[in-house]
C-alpha cells in the first residue's frame, strides 16, 4: 500500500516517540529524521531503523523537497518561526508541536475537518490536548461559565529540555487556546513538574466556576468526550468528576502513555504525539483517495 511521507524536525523524546508510531502507521513513512546534534540517541536509533537523518534540521528538507509531504515539528516554539517560514513556502503541511501559536489551533477531537486544509496546524500543548475537550465539554451545558483554571502535574522526568524551555509558552498557549475554543470569559493554566519517585503519571485538574451546576448532563457530556478522545489516546481515563461544591466543579484526567519510546508515565507527551499523527493519518489518507481518484 502506498503511503505518504513524513518528515520530523527534532531528534528528542517527542520526535523519537513520533518516529515510533509513524513506523507502524497504515498511511504515514517517514522520509527524513532530522535534528541538529549528531550524538542524538533519536538520531542513532533512527539510523539503525534504516530511517534517512540528517544533521542540519529543516535544511535537509529545504535540499530535498521529495523527501516528504507532512513535516511534524517537535522543536521548540522560537525555532517554529524560522522552520514555518521556509515550509510554508515549499507547499509542505506542517504539524506543530511547539506552542508557538503560529498556525491555527487544533484539538483532533474538536476541529480536525477544518484543519485539514490549512497548511500550519499548532497542536497547543499537551495539557491542552487532555483538558481543552472536557473545558468544551463543559461550556457546552453551561455556556455561562464564568472562569476555568487548569492544572497539569506531569513527572519531572518526562519534562525533557524542550519541555522545559517552553514552560512560559505552555502556560500562555494553553491559556489561550482554552479562551478560543471554548469562549469563557477567564481562564488561568498552571503546570507541576513532580519530582516524586516512582514516577508520576500525568494529572490535569480542570476547575469550573458555574452558579448551579448540572452535573448529570456534565457527565454525560464529559464521558461521551473521553470516549471520543480514547480512540486515539487509548490511555485517556477520567478519573475524578465532575463533583459540584460551592459552585466549582472540578474534573480529573489521567494520562497513561502507550510505551512506544516513552514510559508509560510520559503521557503527556503521548497525548500530543498521538494527536499529531492522528492529523497527519488522516491528511494523507485524503491525499491517498484523491491519487486513487
Amino acid at each position: 500500500m502506498k503511503k505518504i511521507k513524513v518528515g520530523i524536525l527534532g531528534t528528542g523524546n517527542i520526535g523519537s516517540d513520533l518516529l515510533i508510531k509513524v513506523q507502524r502507521s497504515k498511511f504515514l513513512e517517514c522520509g527524513i529524521f532530522a535534528g541538529r546534534n549528531p550524538r542524538s540517541e533519536g538520531i542513532k536509533r533512527a539510523k539503525i531503523l534504516g530511517v534517512r537523518t540528517s544533521c542540519d534540521s529543516v535544511e535537509a528538507i529545504k535540499n530535498n523537497p521529495d523527501c516528504c509531504d507532512i513535516v511534524f515539528d517537535a522543536t521548540s516554539a522560537k525555532v517554529h518561526f524560522h522552520n514555518a517560514s521556509i515550509l510554508e513556502k515549499m507547499g509542505k503541511y506542517i504539524i506543530d508541536l511547539t506552542p508557538s501559536q503560529v498556525g491555527k489551533m487544533c484539538v483532533p477531537v474538536i476541529n480536525m475537518a477544518e484543519c485539514l486544509d490549512v497548511k500550519n496546524v499548532n497542536l497547543v500543548t499537551c495539557g491542552g490536548q487532555s483538558v481543552i475537550p472536557i473545558a468544551y465539554a463543559i461550556m457546552k451545558v453551561h455556556p455561562e461559565t464564568e472562569y476555568i483554571e487548569i492544572v497539569a502535574s506531569i513527572s519531572s522526568k518526562s519534562a525533557g529540555p524542550g519541555t522545559r524551555v517552553n514552560i512560559d509558552e505552555f502556560t500562555q498557549t494553553t491559556r489561550d487556546s482554552i479562551l478560543s475554543f471554548t469562549g469563557v470569559p477567564k481562564a488561568k493554566a498552571l503546570i507541576i513538574l513532580n519530582p516524586a519517585e516512582p514516577p508520576v503519571l500525568m494529572h490535569n485538574t480542570i476547575y469550573a466556576t458555574i452558579k448551579n451546576p448540572k452535573i448529570e448532563r456534565l457527565s454525560s457530556e464529559i464521558k461521551a468526550m473521553v470516549k471520543k478522545i480514547q480512540q486515539y489516546v487509548p490511555g485517556y481515563k477520567l478519573k475524578l468528576g465532575p463533583v459540584a461544591e460551592n459552585n466549582r466543579v472540578t474534573t480529573m484526567i489521567e494520562v497513561v502513555g502507550l510505551g512506544d519510546y516513552l514510559p508509560q508515565y510520559s503521557g503527556n507527551l503521548d497525548i500530543i504525539t498521538c494527536a499529531a499523527v492522528k492529523i497527519a493519518e488522516e491528511y494523507a489518507n485524503n491525499k491517498l483517495l484523491k491519487i486513487k481518484v
